[in-house]
Parts: structure tokens; C-alpha cells; sequence
């Protein structure tokens, strides 16, 4: 169980940085174009369709290694004030129910790929871009993210976390602990 929890933080490591380098391309894309379209007076054909893709796969393919980070959005108030035992059944609650999402969108998202591979779908743009390229990042991203998920329920189930990252203590205590550098604005 180690060695599969190990091995999907590494592949979610590996997305966050792929999603870092996707930004990264797409700042150095917008870059050239608003000098090829400023500087050379030029029309952009590409440049436009391909930072957005680029910013929506980043967001996909990255959200595994947010997750492995704890980055997401998290409203946290009851799970600070609950007591242990409640906080693990809201954790699993919570993961349960992300997993079961993650996979009802992973399984559409592929077919939605199938479909755009399949049947040699294009944009309707002068670029014509083959739209698999782009959906594919849809079930890599939410499929990885499904995997860490179910590493995370796993990490909880044996004790190997703690649940939502806080410590077993609760209220402003917890608080301070999860929060050492801002203890004296929390109280």
C-alpha cells in the first residue's frame, strides 16, 4: 500500500510540474503574440486557441498535485471544531464523495476523448486543431486526480494522515497548531 500511495504522489508531482510548464509556455505565447501582433503588425492565427487550451489543461492535469498539497478550496470551520471521530467520517464523507464525482466526470471526459479522436474532430478555427489533443487532458488530469484520491482515502483509513491535515486537538487549539506563524491573529 506504501509503494501505490509513493507512486501516485510522484505521478502527481510529475502533473503539477507539467502543469507549471504548461503556464509557463502559455505566458511565453501571449508574449509573442502581442509582439508578433504589436511589434510586426501581424495577425495571430494559433496563439490565441492554444494558450487557452494550455490554461485549461494546466488546471486539469495540475489539480492531482493540489490535492497532494491540500491547495483546494476547503471550508473547514466544523472540521476544526469537530472532534476527532467526526472529523474522520467527515474527511471520508467528503473524499468518498469527491472520488465518486471524480470518476462519473473521468468516465465522460473519456468517452468525450474517444469521441473527439474518433470521429477526427477539428476546431473550427484556421488553426484546425485536432481536438483529442486538447480533451485528452481532461481524462489524464481527473483520472490522476481519481488515483489520489483514492491514496488519500487510503492514507486516511490507516492512519498514515490525519484527517483534513489538522491535529487531533480541536477549536482555536487546533487552530494555532495547524497555524503556528499566525497563532496570535487566530485568538
Amino acid at each position: 500500500m506504501d509503494i501505490f500511495i509513493r507512486s501516485v504522489a510522484m505521478v502527481s508531482r510529475a502533473c503539477g510540474f507539467v502543469a507549471g510548464l504548461l503556464i509557463l509556455i502559455s505566458i511565453l505565447v501571449v508574449t509573442h503574440m502581442v509582439f508578433q501582433r504589436y511589434a510586426l503588425g501581424q495577425p495571430t492565427i494559433w496563439q490565441t486557441e492554444f494558450v487557452i487550451y494550455a490554461l485549461v489543461a494546466s488546471t486539469l492535469i495540475g489539480s492531482p498535485y493540489v490535492l497532494l498539497l491540500r491547495g483546494h478550496v476547503n471550508m473547514d470551520i466544523v472540521a476544526i471544531y469537530a472532534g476527532p471521530r467526526l472529523r474522520f467520517w467527515l474527511a471520508m464523507v467528503a473524499s468518498v464523495g469527491a472520488l465518486g464525482f471524480c470518476l462519473l466526470l473521468f468516465w465522460f471526459g473519456a468517452h468525450y476523448w474517444y469521441e473527439a479522436w474518433s470521429k477526427d474532430w477539428h476546431s473550427d478555427t484556421l488553426w484546425r486543431v485536432p481536438l483529442w489533443v486538447p480533451h485528452l487532458s481532461l481524462p489524464v488530469g481527473i483520472g490522476v486526480l481519481s488515483l489520489q484520491y483514492v491514496a488519500e482515502i487510503l492514507s486516511l483509513v490507516t492512519g498514515r494522515t490525519l484527517p483534513f491535515g489538522l491535529p487531533p486537538t480541536t477549536g482555536t487549539e487546533a487552530l494555532t497548531q495547524s497555524f503556528p506563524a499566525h497563532a496570535d491573529t487566530l485568538t
